[in-house]
């Protein structure tokens, strides 16, 4: 479990409507459920769940939605604020469930945080059958979010998913943030 979990923004922060907007949250879901690894998913796990504005999302879509986080004053907003879908406390490297027991697996923000990117990809390669979505800052100094020393360039976090095993890396720039799109 990382620090950074506990000293972040408060929980209404994380839910602002400008924060919120920078994720570009419908273009992120389509992009994730898209071609035929996305058409099947029906069960999907959001890693580093915070307070499930993509759990939400994703169970809008008619998904069955599994949300876990290490930090329980976020589970406990995204219980709050998110129903119809499971909160679960856990953290990325080590992840309580089966293997291939989710169609999708989602990190949003959550790779740079972990104290062991490649585990935490390992892990989300175990638990998907399908397709692993990695989202994450782009490798620049910016007053938005991390300084750049707590950030992963896109050509490490390609070299982690390879060396985690990935036989396919696709990379999609949104315009505030880099798009993985991982297949098992």
């Amino acid at each position: 479990m990382s620090h950074e979990h506990h000293h972040g923004p408060p929980v209404e922060r994380l839910r602002s409507p400008d924060r919120v907007a920078r994720l570009e949250v419908p273009r992120v879901v389509d992009l994730s459920l898209e071609g035929p690894a996305g058409n099947a998913a029906r069960r999907m796990l959001d890693v580093g769940t915070g307070t499930g504005i993509f759990a939400e999302a994703f169970r809008d879509r008619g998904l069955e939605v599994t949300g876990i986080d290490p930090n329980t004053d976020m589970l406990a907003a995204a219980r709050r604020m998110v129903s119809g879908v499971t909160f679960t406390e856990g953290t990325a490297e080590n992840l309580p469930f089966p293997d291939r027991a989710f169609d999708l697996v989602f990190l949003s923000h959550v790779l740079h945080e972990t104290a062991d990117p490649l585990r935490a990809l390992s892990e989300a390669r175990r638990v998907a059958s399908a397709r692993v979505v990695v989202l994450e800052l782009p490798y620049v100094d910016d007053d938005k979010g991390p300084p750049l020393s707590h950030r992963l360039r896109p050509s490490e976090i390609e070299r982690l998913a390879a060396s985690a095993g990935f036989p396919v890396i696709e990379r999609i720039d949104l315009t505030h943030l880099h798009l993985f799109r991982l297949t098992t």
